[in-house]
């Protein structure tokens, strides 16, 4: 028995080759987190949860009652992650590390981040469209789920599949467990954003337009617009769009206590050490969902290029409405590229369009220009969720 024990690794390997290759792409992971340091924040946790959960006999992936003792990795998944703890957090945290002073200082940048959203109309439309080849099964809470994949925010995709599969549970409607590859994926484009981005917006946009300089106001917003801000918005999202409160909420809260100024420990709480610790067991969990033996699979593999075909289309989308508002803006034009930063990764989407202002011209700073389109995607990310969430189960009962 010890001496087969010694086996048991290679056993295992030759039963599933498969966790080899999904060696191979945590290696990619590591390569770009860390030699090309494209957002390793995301890509290392990313990277090894994908690692450990392709190891022999999976650990800590394992289930309770599954040969030994419930893996912390599965423990996470269960009790943090399906139940929209860690995402909410995550919006916490981004609520209290986010100013709002470029949303407020520009409105009309809330219409790019509108306009970004239409990647996810078009994944969702894509996945029932597949659906009709036989090789794909995804009904609408699938497609929904999927679709909001090409707003680029993570914490909203697991939010979304969660609800949707647990509806489909609950009402016995037919529904798939894609809350893994839905979840991956949207993290995996998050953290991309460096690559996938810059060529589609050197493509659509001209050296003369990005080189287009913005001034930023004279006049800052005073503190109590931005208090009023994550107040009001809570009200009118609430009210609008109930199912979207949990995360608007929280993320109003987050920012309230950084905007407040009088609970500076509790703001410094959110945005540092809590969301320091949400986003390595985020990271890791998400990877975790990746065994080989899931994520390689024809299904999963097509949600993969489904999100990536929506998030180049948000992209586009919030391009090109930046130059047809240019048309009816000439003595205030915008530079197009802060239309790409629509797609509500932030800040990575923000940053992408600052480093590549710089490269056409080193003195032109448009980040927080780019800013406000980027938050005013994340808001409306989770505002076209809690549409979705109110509209789809309706649709399918």
């Amino acid at each position: 028995m010890e001496f087969e024990s010694l086996w048991e690794g290679f056993i295992a390997i030759g039963d599933d080759p498969r966790m080899v290759i999904m060696w191979g792409i945590a290696g990619f992971l590591f390569y770009w987190g860390i030699a090309q340091k494209k957002e390793p924040l995301l890509l290392l946790p990313i990277a090894s949860g994908i690692l450990l959960a392709n190891m022999p006999l999976e650990a800590l992936t394992r289930e309770a009652g599954a040969g030994g003792e419930e893996g912390l990795l599965h423990f996470f998944q269960e009790n943090a992650l399906n139940n929209d703890l860690m995402p909410l957090l995550i919006f916490m945290g981004l609520g209290a590390a986010t100013d709002f002073e470029p949303v407020l200082a520009s409105p009309r940048s809330l219409l790019l981040g509108a306009g970004a959203q239409f990647g996810v109309f078009v994944a969702l439309l894509g996945a029932l469209l597949l659906s009709l080849t036989g090789v794909f099964d995804f009904g609408l809470l699938e497609a929904a789920s999927i679709g909001i994949i090409g707003g680029a925010d993570g914490p909203t995709t697991i939010f979304i599949s969660n609800k949707m599969h647990q509806f489909g549970l609950d009402n016995g409607v037919p529904v798939s467990d894609i809350v893994g590859a839905t979840t991956v994926a949207a993290y995996s484009y998050m953290a991309l954003v460096p690559i996938i981005q810059p060529p589609i917006i050197k493509l659509l946009t001209t050296k003369r337009e990005r080189l287009i300089r913005m001034p930023y106001p004279d006049k800052p917003i005073s503190r109590r617009v931005k208090i009023m801000f994550p107040i009001l918005t809570t009200i009118v999202i609430g009210v609008l769009v109930p199912q979207a409160v949990p995360l608007i909420g929280i993320m109003m809260f987050g920012n309230l206590i950084r905007e407040s100024g009088v609970v500076p420990r509790l703001a410094n709480t959110a945005q540092n050490e809590l969301m320091n610790i949400v986003i390595i067991l985020l990271g890791l969990t998400v990877g975790s969902l990746m065994p080989g033996r899931i994520f390689l699979q024809i299904e999963t593999i097509g949600i993969f290029l489904l999100g990536l075909f929506a998030f180049i289309v948000a992209t586009i989308s919030g391009l090109l409405l930046a130059k047809g508002m240019n048309l009816f803006s000439r003595k205030n034009p915008i530079n197009p590229m802060i239309g790409a930063a629509g797609v509500s990764a932030v800040p990575m989407a923000a940053r992408v369009v600052q480093d590549m202002a710089s490269k056409e011209d080193p003195d032109n700073f448009i980040l927080m220009h780019a800013m406000g389109p980027n938050i005013a995607g994340v808001i409306g990310t989770a505002t076209v969720a809690g549409i979705l969430l109110n509209i789809v189960p309706q649709l399918v009962t």
